[in-house]
């Protein structure tokens, strides 16, 4: 391994040492405090030390990195504190997780850095948000984000490079190419040479270094950090290197053949290092054992900090203050009690529109939704108000798309993503119910992001275009639901959805978008989220409901005296109103739970369940849930109506009225 090189000079060489020496000690530490129970597992970087902290001494410590659970060198290299670090990985309160998360499943605005999650792949399109916040804010900054081999296969990585690339986005992705993916051999996972070359597929730089070689990564990483700092472009970086560990302890490494792992110990980046500068009489044995052993006192000093700090302690009460951003919603009321008569739609899109102004740097993100206005129409004329920037058309990768509103986020930008149809948005549920809703519980980000859900049938559109799915969203913890039933409150809940800091599931209903008009408030305005309203008193029955619901309900009660049903309108199904729902229980003592969605598992299951165990005594007869087939929504009309719940709704009030 050639390591000598012109452009270093001697104190550079020796720092390049300490660093690089300091993720070793502290893994042979920590594999020592391993075999002895005090931390819960590892996940051990040795042989890509050069890696982490070549790239991490490259860039500027105010510019972001992504690394994964092989980096130390990453956190080191920032100059974390070892004492939280240690505390970290012991799951006490002095980490970044209170200890709710463990190894390096964090992220610290502190150091600049964003740690991964277990599903690998959304980082790289949380790296590109945060890229593409650097090119908007034109700060001349890289964001550096770090992926394995094994990683190179998942859908995210190579949605996360076309939007890098179509976006022009000032990220280096970097692939630490270790060979194995737990224990499966590159030669199992892709079928080709080098995995750079994957680069130009999407029209992306690419290189290949040796990871083994602290002063190659160093010096060459600098260069293409300065390249893309004076002109913004995504670079694609394969570090070739070995993993001499197991993929985490338990598992071993008898799936390496010898001679493998012979060669690549021949390697090792830090005695490779060592005998290079031993060599070259940069630096003596004598000077070798005194950085050890100041950096060995350093661990040792910081362990008994952390073990010195007692077992972390919560409440109920804390843990679940935690799920969210803390957010008290200033009302903004309404100053100009003039009303215009709009369509829901325009009610949204006018929200929307409001909400681009207030906040002059925040973004909508989705198909066709520039020029084109959107398939609804409602972000139409959005990019001759606010440009392309800011109104920017997505590829087809919900995924990568909903990951870079996270990177959004944690630059402090605010970003809606529209679903073009909210079904689709299971092409990118893992980065919602995995990242965006975990993350403030996880390390205190909060993910200001809103993602707008065109969802419900009444238009013939089929099992693909017609779902309304909103369940999917509100069994995940750090999530809210909105599902807003006039135009009034679309306008006034959607203006409140994107100053909240928590991510908004948003829907609204496709079959009322043009059928339903009424007088809105002109001007901007918000209403409270998890705040329900009775849009029709009675006293014989409630009928709790949200979205198409109500409209259903408010049909219904024409063959009805007026008084017959309380109508309560949900407006917000995450969180709940319980406050209201035992209100019109009491005042009723009968109950239907009416919800457009499938009954099995639906919203209407919870709160016919929260009824049961919190209002039985208040009850006449049982509670009824009224809600669509457990089937897939079909296409043909006919099939529709006898899969909607609407259908049976005037049987289930008649039943109960009668009870």
């Amino acid at each position: 391994m050639q390591i000598d090189t012109q452009q270093l000079d001697k104190a550079t060489y020796i720092k390049l040492y300490k660093k690089l020496l300091k993720p070793r000690l502290i893994e042979e530490k920590m594999l020592i405090l391993l075999r002895q129970g005090k931390i819960s597992k590892w996940f051990s970087g040795i042989g890509q030390e050069a890696i982490a902290v070549g790239v991490t001494l490259a860039m500027k410590d105010d510019e972001y990195i992504l690394p994964m659970h092989r980096n130390l060198g990453v956190f080191t290299t920032r100059q974390i504190p070892l004492h939280r670090l240690f505390k970290q990985w012991q799951g006490k309160a002095g980490g970044f997780t209170n200890g709710r998360d463990r190894s390096f499943h964090f992220g610290t605005q502190d150091y600049k850095i964003v740690g991964m999650i277990s599903h690998l792949g959304p980082q790289l399109g949380v790296a590109n948000g945060i890229a593409l916040a650097q090119k908007l804010k034109k700060t001349n900054k890289a964001t550096c984000v770090f992926t394995g081999e094994g990683g190179t296969s998942e859908g995210d990585f190579h949605e996360a490079l076309n939007i890098a690339s179509v976006w022009q986005l000032p990220v280096v992705f970097c692939i630490e190419n270790n060979g194995y993916g737990l224990s499966t051999p590159s030669s199992q996972q892709y079928f080709i040479e080098d995995l750079a070359d994957r680069g130009a597929a999407y029209g992306i730089e690419s290189h290949i270094i040796d990871g083994n070689n602290i002063a190659e990564v160093y010096e060459k990483m600098t260069y293409i950090f300065e390249e893309v700092r004076k002109k913004p472009k995504p670079v694609l970086i394969e570090f070739k290197t070995f993993r001499q560990r197991g993929h985490e302890e338990a598992s071993g490494t008898k799936y390496v053949p010898d001679e493998l792992m012979d060669h690549w110990k021949e390697r090792d980046p830090v005695d490779s290092y060592e005998n290079f500068l031993f060599e070259k009489s940069i630096i003596e044995n004598s000077e070798i054992e005194d950085i050890k052993q100041t950096i060995k006192a350093e661990i040792d000093e910081h362990l008994k900090i952390a073990y010195d700090e007692p077992d972390i302690e919560s409440t109920l009460e804390d843990e679940s203050c935690d799920v969210f951003s803390p957010h008290k919603l200033k009302p903004i009321e309404i100053e100009n009690h003039n009303t215009k008569s709009l369509r829901y739609v325009d009610a949204i899109s006018a929200g929307l529109r409001l909400a681009m102004r207030k906040f002059n740097d925040m973004v909508i993100m989705g198909q066709d939704i520039a020029e084109y206005g959107g398939v609804f129409k409602i972000t139409e004329g959005f990019v001759e108000e606010f440009g392309q920037d800011r109104v920017r058309n997505t590829p087809i990768c919900e995924s990568g798309v909903i990951e870079a509103a996270m990177g959004l986020s944690i630059y402090d930008i605010k970003s809606v993503v529209e679903m073009q149809f909210g079904d689709f948005v299971s092409s990118g549920f893992n980065p919602i119910v995995n990242y965006l809703a975990k993350v403030h519980y996880r390390w205190g980000q909060n993910a200001d992001v809103v993602i707008r859900m065109p969802c419900g049938a009444g238009v013939g559109a089929g099992p693909f275009h017609s779902q309304t799915n909103e369940a999917w969203f509100t069994k995940t913890p750090g999530l809210k639901v909105v599902y807003p039933a006039f135009p009034e409150d679309a306008k006034g809940l959607l203006c409140a959805a994107v100053e909240d800091p928590n991510p908004i599931l948003f829907f609204e209903h496709k079959a009322l978008y043009r059928s339903l008009k009424s007088p809105v408030h002109e001007g901007y305005y918000t209403q409270e989220i998890g705040k329900a309203n009775i849009v029709n008193s009675g006293n014989k029955i409630s009928i709790i409901t949200y979205g198409m619901g109500v409209h259903w309900a408010l049909a219904l009660l024409e063959s009805y005296p007026e008084d017959t049903f309380e109508i309560l309108d949900l407006k917000t199904l995450k969180p709940l109103d319980n406050v209201s729902i035992l209100e019109t229980v009491k005042k009723t003592n009968k109950v239907v739970v009416l919800q457009e969605d499938s009954e099995f598992g639906g919203v209407a299951a919870e709160i016919s369940a929260w009824i049961s165990e919190y209002a039985f005594q208040f009850l006449d007869a049982p509670v009824k849930r009224v809600c669509s087939l457990d089937t897939p929504i079909p296409f043909a009309e006919n099939l529709e109506k006898i899969y909607l719940a609407n259908s049976r709704l005037k049987q289930a009030v008649d039943e109960l009225l009668e009870f």
